[in-house]
Formats: structure tokens, C-alpha cells, sequence
């Protein structure tokens, strides 16, 4: 279920890994702010080689349409990302939070969690994080918890597997939550099957 517009909900206690602000620095680069650079450099170039008395009005239509948003989504995106990207599991819950335009905060009840795992993509790999991801059977879609160091995605998706199991069990109520120092070694990809009658969250 989402909680976004629940006036007073407090935001998760974990905040993602520090180096998620250069991941996302260097995604920036690569997908959105460096085609935006490139493109007014060559446009720029192409000018000064051919229309030469294009300039004095080519190159500020340049920086104002091109250079200054390239370089502002590089500044800000990554450090509002990393300030709205936070998780925290419970006993019966995971709560995320994501964004950094659009604010979401989701609390998925552990019952409805279907798979949980772990993937790391190419730039992802050089800075030794990982993106967790739960799938539910809510029609709210997967949670994504992105910016997590290696070891602790691989942490969290056993404690996610471990509380999703007790979560299920009839004597749920009365198991104590999982703890991080206490937590059994499983698969990484911690996988749960559904049971045959669960509710939509």
C-alpha cells in the first residue's frame, strides 16, 4: 500500500550508502547529462567551422537550453536521490522510501512479498553497490531499494526472506523480530512462495 499522502509518517531510520551519490552522478554523465554536453560541443564545432556568424547568438541559446540543464541535473539529482532513498524492515513490514522529484514512501506488509533480489548493473559493479528489489503481489508494483552497499543488500534480502517466512507462520505474532547479527546464511536471492490465498496490499 502507498503511504505517500499520510500526513505525519515518519521516514525510514536507514539511509542507502554514501557512494550512491557518485553512482548516480556517474549514471547522470552517461545517460542524460553527458548526450546533453556532447550534443552542444558538436553544435558548437559545427558553427565555428561553418556559420561562424551563428555564434553570438548560437552559443547562449547553447548553455541555456543544453549546458546549464545538463550540469544542474548532474549536481542535483544524485543529492536529492540520496536524501529521499531510505529503508527500514520491521516484523511484519518493509518500508522504502524513493524519489527525487516525486517523494514515495511504501510499507509492504512481508506477507505479500513474493521474491526478493538482488541486482547490481554495470556502474552499479565499480562503486560495490547493489539495487534490492521486492516484488509483491500488490498491484502497486515491485520496491526497489536502490544504493546499497553489496554486503548489505546481500544482508537485507536474507532478513526479508527470514521475516517473510515467520511473517507466514500461524504463531507469527509471538516470533521476535530478525536480527542483522543473529540473521542464518541463506541464498542471497531469498525467494518466497506465495501461498495460494493472499490479499492485494
Amino acid at each position: 500500500m502507498s503511504l505517500s499522502d499520510v500526513p505525519g509518517l515518519r521516514p525510514p531510520r536507514h539511509p542507502v550508502h554514501p557512494r550512491a551519490r557518485t553512482w548516480w552522478t556517474a549514471q547522470a554523465l552517461v545517460t542524460v547529462s553527458g548526450p546533453m554536453l556532447l550534443t552542444a560541443l558538436a553544435l558548437g564545432l559545427l558553427s565555428v567551422l561553418f556559420f561562424a556568424g551563428a555564434l553570438p547568438w548560437l552559443v547562449p541559446l547553447l548553455v541555456v537550453t543544453l549546458v546549464a540543464p545538463a550540469l544542474a541535473y548532474a549536481f542535483l539529482m544524485p543529492r536529492r536521490r540520496y536524501a529521499g532513498h531510505a529503508w527500514e524492515l520491521g516484523a511484519h513490514a518493509v518500508y522504502a522510501a524513493d524519489g527525487w522529484i516525486w517523494r514515495r514512501r511504501r510499507i509492504t506488509p512481508l506477507s505479500q512479498v513474493q521474491t526478493v533480489d538482488t541486482v547490481r548493473g554495470p556502474i552499479q559493479r565499480r562503486y560495490g553497490l547493489a539495487t534490492l528489489t521486492v516484488t509483491t503481489a500488490s498491484t502497486a508494483g515491485e520496491v526497489r531499494i536502490a544504493g546499497l552497499a553489496d554486503a548489505d543488500a546481500e544482508e537485507l534480502a536474507r532478513l526479508i526472506g527470514r521475516a517473510t517466512h515467520t511473517a507466514r507462520t500461524p504463531d507469527a505474532h509471538a516470533a521476535p523480530a530478525p536480527d542483522a547479527r543473529t540473521a542464518p546464511a541463506s541464498d542471497a536471492h531469498a525467494r518466497v512462495d506465495r501461498p495460494g490465498t493472499e490479499g492485494v496490499a
